[in-house]
C-alpha cells in the first residue's frame, strides 16, 4: 500500500481519503435540484461535489437520437456552473466538473475551477487530454475499459501540463456487481504510476468503496442522489445521503485504524514493556 499526501497533489483535504459526490447529471437539468443535491452532499460530509459540463452536440453519438435527447434535457448552460461553484464554495466544499469538449474546458477555466475530471470514455481522446493538461490544474483520470498502455499514454499526455494527477480504478458497468470490482488493480496502478490512486465505484452500495480504501485508494467517487425516492438518470449506481454519511464515517474509521508507520515501543505498549524477555 502506497499512501501519499493529497495536499501535495493539489487536493484540499487533511484526510487520507478524498470523497467525491458525483452529482453528474442527476440534477435533471435544474439548477435548483443541483443546489439541493449540493446541500445534501454537504450534510453527508463530502470533500467535493462534481458535475458534468458539455455541449450535447459534441458529446452525443452521431445518429443516436435517444441519447441526444436525454443529454440535451440534462444539459446545464455554462453560466449555471459559475453559480453552482459559488454555491458549493460557500460551504467550503470543492467544486469541479468533467468537461467533454474544448469549449467546456475553456469555460470551466474561466470561472477558476480548481481541478478537472476525465471520464473513462475519454481516456483515448487525446485532444481533450491535451486541453485539460494545458490548464496546469490537478486532474483526476478514470480508467474504465482501458488497458495499461492506454492508461500510460493518457498519463504521459497529462504529465506534460501537470504533475498533480490521480488515477481512479473504475469498472464501466452501471451498476457494477461486487464480484466484478477487480480491486486488485489498485495495487497494480500504485506500482505503475507515481500519483494518487483511487476508486470510481459504480456499485450501488458502499462495501466496495470501503474495501478500496483499505487497499489504499485515496480518492473515492460515488454517484449521488438524496434518497431512495429521488428520481435521476444515474439512480441505479447512486448512493443516498445516509449511505454517503456511513461511507465517510467508516472511511475515517479505516484511516484511524491504519494510522501512521511506527515501530519500537508504542505509547500504548509502555505499560507492558517490562515483560519483554531477552534470551
Amino acid at each position: 500500500m502506497v499512501i501519499k499526501n493529497l495536499k501535495e497533489y493539489g487536493f484540499n483535504t487533511e484526510n487520507r481519503t478524498y470523497v467525491i459526490a458525483e452529482i453528474g447529471i442527476n440534477h435533471r437539468g435544474s439548477i435548483e435540484v443541483a443546489k439541493a443535491l449540493i446541500d445534501s452532499a454537504v450534510r453527508a460530509g463530502v470533500d467535493a461535489v462534481k458535475f458534468q459540463t458539455y455541449l450535447t452536440e459534441k458529446r452525443a453519438p452521431k445518429g443516436n437520437d435517444e441519447i441526444f435527447k436525454i443529454l440535451k434535457d440534462l444539459e446545464l448552460s455554462f453560466e449555471t456552473f459559475k453559480e453552482l461553484k459559488e454555491y458549493a464554495n460557500q460551504y467550503n466544499v470543492d467544486f469541479f466538473s468533467t468537461p467533454f469538449d474544448t469549449e467546456s474546458v475553456e469555460y470551466l477555466e474561466s470561472i477558476g475551477t480548481d481541478l478537472y475530471k476525465i471520464a473513462s470514455f475519454d481516456i483515448v481522446n487525446h485532444k481533450l487530454l491535451k486541453d485539460v493538461a494545458k490548464t496546469g490544474k490537478p486532474v483526476i483520470l478514470s480508467v474504465g475499459m482501458s488497458n495499461l498502455d492506454e492508461i500510460k499514454e493518457a498519463y504521459n499526455i497529462l504529465s506534460e501540463g501537470t504533475k498533480n494527477i490521480a488515477i481512479l480504478h473504475c469498472i464501466s458497468s452501471y451498476p457494477t456487481d461486487e464480484k466484478d470490482a477487480k480491486l486488485s488493480n489498485i495495487y497494480r496502478l500504485q506500482k505503475e504510476f507515481d500519483c494518487i490512486v483511487g476508486q470510481s465505484d459504480h456499485t450501488n452500495d458502499i462495501f466496495v468503496s470501503l474495501c478500496a480504501v483499505s487497499a489504499g485508494a485515496q480518492i473515492i467517487e460515488k454517484h449521488y442522489k438524496i434518497d431512495e425516492s429521488f428520481e435521476c438518470i444515474d439512480a441505479p449506481v447512486s448512493i443516498t445521503e445516509n449511505q454517503m454519511k456511513k461511507l465517510i464515517e467508516e472511511t475515517r474509521r479505516i484511516e484511524k485504524t491504519f494510522g501512521n508507520e511506527e515501530f519500537g515501543v508504542r505509547e500504548t505498549e509502555t505499560g507492558i514493556v517490562q515483560f519483554r524477555r531477552k534470551s
